[in-house]
């Protein structure tokens, strides 16, 4: 019998509720263009930091998912036609931020036969057209492991490319039912090979049962399949109809991994309880960019 932790978290885990002039004038925006963010649809932890520095995760192709993933908060369903106007309305926001690094993610949409690429590069060609210098990072679902969509979206030529396999492959029927570890690793590798220069991306979380050794196994499953960037969080529940927390990790744990993968040799470990796939994005994507620039 697995023993469930009690869900009050330590103190390293507390955050300040989000507030500020910053966070009204972000919220505000997201509401008069008839946007999603990932940071407000998944609770994000880090709104209010995110947001007070002007920074936010957009959330395309709606707000409902075909997915019913055990650790997401986002809504799970039959999602209805497709917003065209939207990837002009995200660029308008990114242009209105004065953004210098943007994050798009999104919704799975397993009932298009792209899964949604086509509006994902149009979203980085519109953004690229109001805000030149702002570089874009997307953070896609895995498109079912259709080679073809996955091209559709690098063509378009995202300055970074992000995947997150989310946990380890023994717990994948329980917290990403829909998914398949291995197809994650080669879309992976796939945007890797299609664009050598970019950095490719992905993280998981940590608290949901995995072992030290199932940790480092994944972290060598990533670098096999070319991957620069990896961050690596603490699963935090967002609701009690979501999957438990089965412990909360140290912070000294946390640290151990990013060295361990630094000697793996990512070039970039974003690791902490707080991390998400966008945090200090900006940060991770200028370090990674100028590793990969010095080996070519």
């Amino acid at each position: 019998m697995t023993t469930i932790i009690p869900e009050r978290r330590p103190e390293w885990l507390r955050v300040r509720p989000p507030k500020g002039e910053n966070y009204e004038n972000l919220k505000h925006l997201m509401r008069s263009k008839e946007l999603h963010t990932v940071c407000e649809e998944a609770r994000c932890p880090n709104i209010g930091e995110c947001w007070s520095h002007k920074t936010a995760t957009f959330m395309i192709l709606g707000r409902v998912c075909t997915r019913s993933c055990g650790f997401c908060a986002v809504e799970t369903g039959r999602p209805i036609g497709l917003d065209w106007e939207e990837p002009k309305r995200v660029a308008e926001a990114v242009q209105k931020m004065g953004l210098r690094h943007a994050v798009v993610t999104s919704v799975n949409r397993d009932e298009l036969k792209d899964g949604g690429a086509a509006v994902f590069a149009a979203t980085i060609r519109w953004i690229r057209r109001l805000t030149p210098d702002c570089k874009v990072e997307v953070l896609t679902p895995d498109f079912k492991g259709v080679y073809d969509a996955l091209k559709v979206v690098i063509d378009a030529r995202p300055d970074v490319y992000n995947h997150n396999v989310e946990t380890i492959p023994r717990l994948y029927k329980r917290v990403r039912p829909q998914a398949i570890y291995q197809r994650s690793l080669q879309v992976l590798q796939w945007a890797k090979e299609m664009n050598p220069a970019a950095p490719t991306k992905s993280g998981f979380m940590l608290g949901l049962g995995e072992t030290w050794d199932e940790i480092i196994e994944v972290m060598h499953d990533m670098r096999e399949h070319k991957v620069d960037i990896l961050t690596i969080g603490q699963y935090l529940r967002p609701s009690f109809n979501h999957l438990p927390i089965q412990r909360y990790v140290p912070l000294e744990e946390f640290a151990a991994l990013k060295a361990e993968g630094k000697k793996m040799g990512f070039r970039h470990v974003e690791s902490g309880p707080f991390v998400r796939s966008s945090y200090h994005a900006h940060e991770q994507a200028d370090g990674a960019i100028a590793a990969i620039g010095q080996t070519e």
